[in-house]
């Protein structure tokens, strides 16, 4: 586990600003104050340094020394250092003049322990709001991320800053800044279990308690895309044709887009399980294509003529090891293409702009999402975007996550978005069944089961997919934002006692109000 040097030898003083001046406020305009970047990589000063050279540091508690350089760098040999062992907050900063107005954006690599405060990069006083982004809590592997802005004033301020307690650190290395623009496109949420919830007494309510609809609740906090998963003929009558259409008119008429995610099962289908519709079982892998094109067409048609045309289309669910088993395991892949490309084709045979995903899991694993895309693309599988699940708990740590985003928009030089994704507001359950994450040792380290950690969790995953390189990171959804405890909506279709071991994932609390971390929803 990565600990930052506890010594160091100071090298320059900072004349201190005046006491008591913010944290945040105007620094002053140094004689360095250039046009351009300088010292971005921490390179010019060795180790030892509290006021880098081109960067001023500033502690309105006089704890300038708690921002310093040391060995260690990302890309060269030094980097940025905020520690201290007693409670600090420090900010480190560069002022640029003489710019050309227009949208900018700061790159950076990143590491932080966790626990403060608050730990983020920020560009200010360029002439309009300031932007942040917090640094991902990563103890050991780098983090890429960005901060766009738009500089209206011919200025901008280059801040790194902690609200730290003992202990707590960050670091900061290899700094750009130059002409572009950042943000996602897609906040988006699953709430696939919201109609049969409702049907059975759910209630939906706002942070402050009035009841009301939970897809108009989601879009007020800046929700703007839902995703729909569709089951061929399961046993309970929700997530089919007929109820997904119904759905389909509420998420268009609140203005958000429509994500409609084939399973071409009657049940769940994910990694471990890809079963066949009881409607198809016994068919020839030749009908299976013919079968796979019919339902998607037909469902797909069906929502364009009540004119809530889907935007983006997932053909198959978790298809890590393939769907539609067994003729469509990645064990024979020339069968799986065939059955792809017939998804594809009826998707695009209803509406040649809605975009086709393929929708892996396991989203930090690099070798296993290389060699699965690798056989598609080599078997000829056509497709416009990639998604993948990405549960901190289960699938590898933040860097693991940036590594594999990274890699496959880069490699298929195709967007990529997360599919999935959530974090526990809680550990305990508000019904019987126990819960899926009900331990703090499954916890990602660093995030705490509370909102603040679910939001924090949520604001990082979507840093992350905003860093992804040439603009590929369109976005994420969160999995089952609506599925809270309601008796009958339980994991089974078949089986109307199941629990719901997904309660203390939701974005609603036992209390039926919205939480405090949909604000994530509003995420640049």
């Amino acid at each position: 586990m990565f600990h930052p040097r506890r010594t160091r030898t100071l090298r320059g003083l900072l004349i201190p600003l005046t006491a008591g001046l913010a944290l945040t406020a105007l620094p002053a305009q140094t004689a360095s104050a250039a046009s351009t970047l300088t010292n971005g990589g921490f390179e010019s000063d060795g180790t030892g340094t509290a006021t880098p050279a081109g960067w001023s540091t500033y502690s309105a508690g006089g704890q300038n020394s708690a921002s310093f350089t040391e060995a260690g760098g990302h890309g060269g040999s030094y980097r940025l250092t905020h520690y201290s062992s007693s409670a600090y907050k420090v900010e480190t900063y560069q002022y640029l003049s003489g710019l050309t107005n227009g949208t900018y954006k700061l790159t950076a690599w990143v590491r932080s322990g966790g626990g403060q405060n608050s730990a983020y990069l920020a560009l200010k006083n360029c002439g309009g709001t300031e932007q942040r982004t917090d640094l991902p809590v990563s103890a050991s592997g780098w983090i890429r991320i960005v901060v766009p802005v738009n500089v209206t004033n011919n200025q901008c301020t280059i801040s790194i800053n902690s609200d730290a307690n003992a202990g707590n650190w960050i670091n900061v290395d290899d700094l750009t800044f130059a002409s572009g623009t950042g943000g996602t496109s897609i906040h988006g949420a699953d709430i696939s279990s919201l109609a049969k919830s409702e049907a059975k007494g759910g209630v939906y309510r706002t942070s402050s308690g009035t009841a009301g609809d939970a897809v108009t609740i989601l879009k007020n906090a800046g929700m703007n895309y839902a995703r729909l998963k569709v089951w061929v003929n399961p046993a309970d009558g929700y997530n089919n044709k007929t109820r997904v259409l119904a759905m389909a008119k509420r998420v268009k008429a609140a203005g958000m887009k429509l994500l409609v995610d084939f399973h071409y099962s009657d049940t769940w289908a994910d990694p471990g399980a890809q079963s066949k519709p009881s409607a198809w079982a016994g068919h020839s892998y030749s009908q299976l294509r013919t079968d796979v094109y019919n339902h998607t067409y037909d469902v797909l048609n069906a929502l364009k003529a009540q004119g809530t045309t889907a935007d983006m289309v997932q053909v198959g669910n978790e298809i890590n090891g393939g769907m539609l088993w067994n003729e469509g395991s990645t064990s024979n892949w020339s069968q799986l293409a065939g059955l792809l490309n017939s998804g594809y084709d009826a998707v695009k045979a209803v509406n040649s702009s809605t975009t086709v995903a393929l929708h892996l899991a396991k989203g930090g694993d690099l070798s296993g999402t290389r060699w699965w895309f690798d056989s598609a693309v080599s078997n000829g599988v056509r497709f416009d975007a990639i998604g993948l699940s990405y549960y901190g708990y289960w699938h590898g740590s933040l860097y693991d996550f940036q590594t594999t985003l990274d890699d496959a928009a880069s490699r298929y030089g195709k967007p990529v978005f997360v599919a999935e994704t959530a974090y526990p507001f809680r550990l305990d359950s508000e019904d019987s069944h126990e819960e899926i994450i009900n331990t703090t040792g499954e916890l990602v380290s660093g995030y705490p089961a509370n909102t603040a950690g679910q939001r924090r969790w949520m604001n990082d995953v979507t840093s992350i997919v905003e860093a992804v390189p040439n603009g590929r990171g369109l976005g994420v959804f969160y999995w089952e934002a609506t599925w809270t405890a309601v008796s009958g909506n339980g994991w089974d279709p078949a089986d109307a006692s199941s629990g719901n071991g997904w309660e203390n994932q939701a974005l609603f609390g036992y209390d039926d109000k919205a939480l405090s971390s949909t604000a994530w929803f509003s995420h640049r």
